[in-house]
């Protein structure tokens, strides 16, 4: 990140602390836990539950969830715990959870948690295929809660969902995408052929215009000047709260002579959560069809 400014940094240091990094999982019993009383301290989870049926008692930093995740929303009986980095431990020693859930490696560590009641980790990715471990992750919170039924019909639907959507972008041809989110106006965070997204694509037949460099992630920052050198694609862009860089970025000569811009083939779509799980991946999906289904 070095020589980003520090609007940039973080917008940045917001996309990308937010991905979990690994860690391993800890055990906990689907006997002890009151499902009605699990407390997620990171998005990954949050999804993991609610795709088996089961809403939070307590989620971190739900402000962010609703700009970031966008979707699925959460009620407002849902306890707001903290930050995802620094949850409020006393807080969540009233609460008196069944059950702690997060994202391997991120947050307060194993021990701390551990004095407040049982607690489990679950990975984002193996820094291949995200769309994979968080199919896997699924499974793993449906047989800790006894959820295995619930698990099935919901990887039911989500095949069946981006299965149902390949014959709308038949017209497209070969043309590839470029997925971005703006960070600053000199700055996006470009996705590549290992993040989350990347297995939608594969089965709808939509190559991913990203080659370069990247992360465990799956996604890397890079200066707007670079987008310059992508002529025959489509470019989606996620907007997350930021409609002022957007309107500053859209304003500029640069961004107005992009061969993408000029050809009518940018679109900004809603927030999806680039480090989630299977209910971001449909929720991309249903972007995606949006966007770019029926066109040719």
């Amino acid at each position: 990140m070095a020589g980003l400014p520090s609007l940039s940094r973080r917008r940045l240091l917001t996309a990308m602390a937010l991905s979990p990094l690994l860690w391993n999982l800890r055990g906990a019993h689907a006997a002890a836990v009151d499902p009605k009383r699990i407390v997620a301290l990171e998005w990954l989870p949050v999804e993991l539950l609610l795709a088996l049926g089961v809403m939070p008692y307590g989620v971190a930093d739900v402000h962010d969830y609703n700009i970031w995740v966008n979707e699925p929303s959460l009620p407002d009986s849902v306890i707001d715990v903290g930050l995802r980095t620094e949850p409020n431990l006393e807080l969540l020693t009233q609460m008196k959870p069944s059950l702690l859930v997060w994202s391997a490696g991120y947050g307060p560590s194993e021990a701390k948690l551990a004095t407040i009641a049982p607690g489990r980790g679950f990975t984002f990715s193996d820094g291949k295929k995200p769309l994979t471990m968080a199919r896997r992750s699924l499974n793993e919170m449906a047989q800790l809660l006894n959820k295995e039924v619930a698990a099935k019909k919901h990887l039911d639907a989500f095949d069946a969902l981006v299965d149902s959507t390949k014959a709308h972008f038949a017209r497209r041809g070969d043309r590839p995408l470029l997925m971005i989110t703006l960070l600053d106006p000199r700055h996006v965070l470009v996705f590549s052929e290992n993040c989350l997204f990347q297995e939608v694509l594969d089965r709808v037949g939509i190559r991913n215009a990203w080659h370069g460099e990247t992360t465990f992630w799956g996604s890397v920052a890079i200066g707007i000047d670079r987008l310059a050198e992508y002529k025959d694609v489509d470019v989606i862009c996620f907007d997350h709260n930021n409609e002022q860089d957007m309107r500053t970025l859209m304003a500029t000569p640069l961004w107005q002579a992009m061969p993408f811009v000029r050809a009518g083939r940018f679109q900004r779509v809603p927030a999806v959560w680039f480090y989630g799980a299977t209910l971001s991946a449909m929720h991309f999906t249903r972007v995606l069809d949006n966007a770019l289904g029926g066109r040719a």
